[in-house]
């Protein structure tokens, strides 16, 4: 079955050609456009897209604000930032706000549709240099928390630390559960509960999480 995309973007000429890109995948339709954060909202309640194609600057408002908008109404959409902007503030916001994949429009059009089928299949996509300054920004917030008497949160279990390990390597679920040998709901249970422990919200939160830990390579 192809993967639904609805495209969310304010300029109708890179919405046409977003489409006609997507049109020579197989495997990828798109169901939806919109070009503003009122109009994403209801279009995507309307079409139940897979994944939802985000910018940031929208024409009524903010992609970030759209984000959490769909996401509330929609919560099993996946939303991948497409954008301009490569500053970590930014990308922080998107992915606090329930986006789980952050790339910039310079991005090929054949990597474009392998990151919509990744944020598809849950795993996590985001620009290198992005990820890095993610990365650091956490290390950096967590040392200042430390610095001011805050703990961590509670540890992990081990088995918690193996399914954050399969995130971070960026597996997803069903990947995950056949390596360690659990099914699928088990292993969305530990990362639920996962999240809750590290105060965290996505897969590219735990990712980096696990990268700043060193808990892969």
């Amino acid at each position: 079955m192809a993967v639904r995309v609805m495209l969310v973007e304010d300029h109708g000429i890179v919405r046409l050609g977003l489409r006609a890109s997507l049109q020579s995948e197989p495997d990828v339709t798109v169901v939806a456009e919109a070009s503003g954060v009122k109009d994403a909202v209801r279009k995507a309640t309307e079409a139940k897209p897979d994944v939802v194609l985000m910018d940031i600057k929208l024409a009524d408002g903010s992609g970030i604000e759209a984000t959490r908008l769909i996401k509330e109404c929609c919560p099993t959409a996946q939303v991948l930032i497409l954008t301009v902007y490569d500053d970590q503030e930014t990308a922080l916001h998107a992915l606090r706000a329930g986006a789980v994949g952050y790339v910039l429009k310079d991005l090929p059009p054949e990597h474009l549709a392998q990151a919509i089928r990744s944020v598809h299949s849950n795993r996590t996509m985001l620009n290198p240099t992005i990820a890095r300054r993610l990365v650091e920004r956490l290390a950096e917030t967590e040392r200042e928390g430390m610095n001011v008497g805050m703990g961590r949160g509670p540890g992990l279990t081990e088995r918690e630390t193996e399914v954050l390990k399969g995130v971070a390597a960026g597996l997803g679920d069903k990947e995950i559960a056949s390596h360690l040998l659990l099914s699928e709901p088990t292993v969305k249970s530990h990362l639920r509960s996962l999240y809750q422990k590290l105060h965290i919200h996505n897969r590219a939160q735990a990712a980096a999480y696990a990268v700043k830990n060193r808990l892969i390579p």
